[in-house]
């Protein structure tokens, strides 16, 4: 059972969204491995018989930070998949949907991209499993763009590196910045399909 079933079943659901919130800003602060079961109860202001009635343990905290958000990326991303047939504006939408995503919860993001390898056994395969099958939503648009004759192919590593565009945009992200979610997720899709559709390469060779 994860540290949410507990929290959910011990009747303390708004008290266990606080201790996750305050445990994820902790996590990606200082660290997972570097933030106590007694500096987060310090947080969340309860001695650690109380915390522990919300929470099973510290990994089941992190696993149900990390577990929530990349489900919902790939619930959405499958609904793109079957509600938008055109794969070029398909990558506006699924550049849309991750980066609002990331923007609007930076400190739980932060902690799925950079902590999810603190986690042991079946919650690391689970984790490993949703990425994989996000990745796969990503890499069936761009496939299905090379079939139409739209994209050129690319490789696994060039897509895990699109992917990783986006993901590592927590290192500079300033949520109440300049440009909006939407206006970066449009940018970095424009430089996807630019990848995508080989512009660059085409425009070298106009230029020789």
């Amino acid at each position: 059972m994860s540290g949410g079933d507990k929290g959910k079943k011990g009747g303390g659901t708004h008290q266990y969204e606080r201790i996750k919130q305050i445990a994820a800003e902790l996590f990606a602060t200082r660290g997972y491995r570097a933030v106590g079961v007694a500096e987060i109860g310090e947080a969340v202001k309860l001695g650690r018989g109380a915390l522990y009635y919300h929470i099973s343990s510290k990994e089941d905290l992190l696993f149900s930070i990390v577990v929530r958000y990349i489900e919902d990326l790939v619930i959405k991303g499958r609904e793109a998949l079957e509600n938008e047939p055109d794969p070029a504006k398909r990558i506006y939408i699924l550049s849309r949907q991750l980066m609002t995503t990331i923007y609007a919860n930076l400190p739980e993001m932060t902690v799925c991209f950079r902590e999810a390898d603190c986690l042991t056994g079946q919650r690391h395969r689970i984790v490993s499993d949703l990425h994989q099958s996000y990745q796969d939503v990503w890499m069936t648009t761009l496939r299905e763009g090379e079939k139409k004759g739209r994209f050129r192919h690319l490789p696994t590593v060039a897509i895990k590196g699109v992917l990783g565009m986006y993901f590592y945009s927590f290192l500079w992200l300033k949520p109440g910045g300049r440009q909006s979610a939407n206006e970066i997720a449009d940018i970095f899709a424009e430089m996807t399909l630019s990848i995508a559709e080989g512009r660059s390469k085409s425009r070298r060779k106009e230029e020789v």
